[in-house]
């Protein structure tokens, strides 16, 4: 989606912000499904299921042609995301941080 040019960066980070506290609210997996089916297209949600699958595949040290395979996404979108793995700003690895030690005090059932 392109940036309306006359938003400015302030309220761009306000409407983030707003997204982020409303993603933050959902209580578990079943509530961000229903959400996230709702805010992003089947590709879309496609696309960030997939990118992530890439992001777990890499942390297991996978080559970019096997994760291919695997996924069907392309070399060049495991690229970037290996990339951001490296060089952007933390937000991958400390998602599967919280994500394995939330497993480990998780329920059976609540996945």
């Amino acid at each position: 989606m392109k940036p309306n040019r006359n938003d400015s960066g302030a309220y761009r980070k306000r409407t983030e912000d707003s997204l982020f506290r409303a993603i933050m609210a959902l209580r578990d997996i079943h509530e961000c499904r229903i959400f996230f089916k709702d805010l992003c297209s089947p590709a879309e949600l496609q696309a960030l299921v997939d990118r992530w699958k890439v992001v777990e595949l890499l942390k297991d040290n996978i080559s970019y042609r096997r994760i291919n395979e695997i996924t069907g996404v392309s070399v060049t979108t495991i690229g970037r995301v290996a990339r951001c793995l490296v060089d952007g700003c933390g937000g991958y690895a400390l998602a599967l941080e919280n994500s394995v030690s939330s497993h480990h005090g998780q329920k059976p059932g609540n996945s």
